[in-house]
């Protein structure tokens, strides 16, 4: 190779120098516009479709006298709910619960977050207890079995006692028209 072709080797990898970051930019940018798109109550879960996780829970305590445990779920679809009285949305979302519990006859079993037993109990009672059991899970480890990010999160569980959905954050009146009810009902809601 000869001087002359050395030097016009040069400009072109000058370019590639200047090209590199900007297409590595590109790409980080196209990943970043693509997850803006994605609903972010839909998380993914490695549960759907599989038996919920082995789990048994104290009850809260002056409330009854049951827990909650894996045994408690399947015969019938139900929701179950993971809950605490210092989280504002299980406030907003809880008469949606109450409603379903009352008015369409749906079983709503709840797991207790990392909350106070006098807490919980001021919660129930002045909200109303929609529950038919709940758990305490005072450190989180039910939780983080069921892959929990926060509170509240739901889980519709089939009869067979496996999850079939999941639902993160708090149910809104469309999210119980439009997925909640349709799904139970195709599950065998009251078909009992």
């Amino acid at each position: 190779m000869n001087d002359t072709d050395r030097l016009a080797a040069r400009p072109q990898r000058r370019l590639w120098l200047y090209l590199l970051p900007l297409a590595l930019f590109a790409v980080v940018a196209g990943f970043l516009a693509y997850g803006l798109t994605r609903d972010a109550r839909v998380l993914p879960s490695a549960l759907i479709d599989r038996p919920a996780p082995e789990f048994a829970l104290p009850p809260i305590p002056g409330r009854d006298t049951h827990g909650f445990a894996r045994t408690d779920l399947g015969g019938e679809p139900q929701l179950v709910n993971v809950w605490a009285s210092w989280c504002v949305p299980c406030r907003a979302e809880h008469p949606l619960l109450t409603r379903l519990a009352r008015e369409e006859g749906v079983i709503v079993d709840g797991i207790n977050y990392k909350d106070q037993t006098e807490d919980a109990r001021a919660f129930l009672t002045k909200l109303g207890d929609p529950f038919r059991y709940i758990g305490q899970d005072r450190d989180g480890r039910v939780a983080i079995e069921w892959g929990v990010y926060g509170v509240p999160e739901t889980f519709v569980i089939d009869r067979e006692g496996r999850i079939r959905y999941r639902h993160v954050g708090p149910l809104t009146p469309r999210d119980v028209e439009d997925r909640i009810l349709p799904l139970l009902r195709e599950l065998g809601l009251g078909a009992s």
